[in-house]
């Protein structure tokens, strides 16, 4: 599997440097951002085929994760999503899987757990991009009438 890459979203700088070279030590691609909207830009700027999954933390001040992934789905609904936070509740667990999250992970979080949850999700894009393709193609064959 080509190796998956992150974009993880967390206000707290030396939590991201942490995890960013944690990551980047298990083969992981990583892009950081310090808030809601700096990784929407991210994600505009590189498009979303360039990242595989959002790591993304829900507590943050100004735009929060939950609002983050309703941005992200709207915009990008086949790029991943797996929410991170220290201040899980059963009702920000559930809004955010509504909103569309693959996941959601109490903080501090077991780094194979993690790393499982980035290569599942990254599948998951990836299977799904690829029919997408597929369909595509499919409806280009029936135009011409192949």
């Amino acid at each position: 599997m080509v190796k998956p890459s992150v974009l993880l979203v967390d206000d707290e700088a030396p939590f991201v440097e942490t995890m960013a070279k944690r990551l980047d030590k298990r083969g992981v691609s990583v892009s950081v951002a310090l808030s809601g909207p700096e990784a929407l830009k991210i994600i505009d700027d590189g498009g979303p085929s360039k990242i595989d999954v959002v790591i993304l933390d829900v507590k943050m001040p100004g735009m929060d994760g939950l609002e983050t992934l309703a941005a992200i789905k709207a915009e990008h609904p086949t790029l991943e999503v797996i929410m991170l936070t220290g201040h899980a509740t059963v009702e920000s667990a559930i809004e955010g899987m509504k909103r569309g999250a693959f996941d959601y992970l109490m903080k501090p979080c077991d780094m194979e757990v993690l790393i499982s949850k980035v290569e599942e999700a990254c599948r998951k894009k990836r299977l799904h991009e690829a029919k997408i393709l597929e369909a595509r193609a499919q409806m280009i064959a029936l135009r011409r009438g192949d």
